[in-house]
């Protein structure tokens, strides 16, 4: 079986073939700095022709470390705003979605699946990405589906913070139908570790000009911030799950989704301001999504392939 890592959240490293034997490989990476670092446009992400996820998509979530039960609330309710009814008048988490249906595939229909929590930590409380890539396969893998893992804020996850929030990659082995690949990423809660880094802009940031940081739309400044990283890491996922679907640069190493629209949340979103966004008039938070049930979210900005520009809510 081979495990590749292919695209990170944060700076470039170089990244490896996991298991047995160890070969290079790519990733592609979010520098710390990109986070509220806007890019210059023109960005076109090529179509590579490779493997892209449509139709049915699972998301599998496992819980690493402690927790909370609103703060799963939060992550599972992003999940399954993805790919509810949109409403006419409100920018949902719907209509951030749709956007991935702009590309070839027509998208991908997010569905919650299983909920895992191994909240005594099973492989300790530092990890190496070949953890996480175990991890995500011990959780359960099939076609049409994809496994995260999500690490709580006392978790060690190397390079964590200093090179990336989070990263997605895919595995391959033999099952009941033959081989198969599949996908999967994972996030890091980084309230305690790096809130600079990768829970902007709901924290100072480290680099870049500085701003009074926002309110977190679920008063969680680490849970809102691995939202975000979540929420690029998925789209990344969709558009080029194996590495040679949507992406700019490199093979393996390039810009995504996402990450070619990094910093920019709302409109008119330059170094150091995210945008406009829209403000809670009673709590003063600070978002541009809404959820089911009302929940409220910070959502990246995504390419659009049909225009070639960072596409925003508001």
């Amino acid at each position: 079986m081979a495990e590749r890592v292919t695209k990170a959240l944060m700076r470039p490293l170089l990244c490896y073939i996991i298991v047995v034997a160890v070969a290079p490989a790519g990733c592609a990476a979010f520098n710390p700095r990109m986070l509220f670092l806007v890019k210059p446009d023109p960005i076109v992400l090529k179509d590579h022709h490779g493997v892209v996820l449509s139709g049915n998509v699972t998301v599998n979530v496992l819980y690493y470390g402690r927790f909370t039960p609103a703060q799963r609330a939060v992550v599972a309710g992003f999940v399954r705003s993805a790919s509810a009814a949109q409403h006419p008048r409100v920018p949902s988490v719907a209509a951030w979605w749709s956007t991935t249906s702009l590309y070839r595939g027509g998208g991908a229909r997010l569905r919650l699946g299983m909920q895992v929590m191994d909240e005594r930590m099973s492989l300790g409380r530092s990890l190496s990405l070949d953890n996480v890539t175990a991890l995500a396969r011990a959780a359960g893998h099939h076609r049409g589906a994809v496994t995260a893992v999500l690490t709580a804020p006392d978790v060690l996850v190397a390079p964590f913070c200093m090179s990336r929030c989070g990263v997605h990659g895919h595995g391959g082995g033999v099952g009941a139908h033959g081989r198969a690949r599949y996908a999967y990423l994972w996030a890091g809660n980084p309230a305690q570790q790096c809130p600079g880094q990768c829970a902007w802009p709901f924290h100072q940031p480290v680099y870049g000009p500085q701003a009074p940081p926002l309110v977190p739309p679920n008063g969680d400044v680490g849970v809102d911030g691995m939202v975000i990283s979540l929420a690029a890491l998925l789209a990344g996922t969709v558009t080029n799950p194996f590495g040679d679907g949507y992406y700019q640069g490199d093979a393996g190493a390039g810009m995504e989704a996402a990450t070619a629209c990094a910093g920019v949340f709302g409109s008119g979103a330059f170094p150091g301001y995210p945008g406009k966004l829209l403000k809670d008039p009673v709590t003063g938070a600070s978002y541009n999504a809404v959820g089911l049930a009302g929940r409220k979210y910070l959502l990246p900005a995504l390419w659009d392939p049909t225009t070639s520009q960072c596409k925003t809510l508001v």
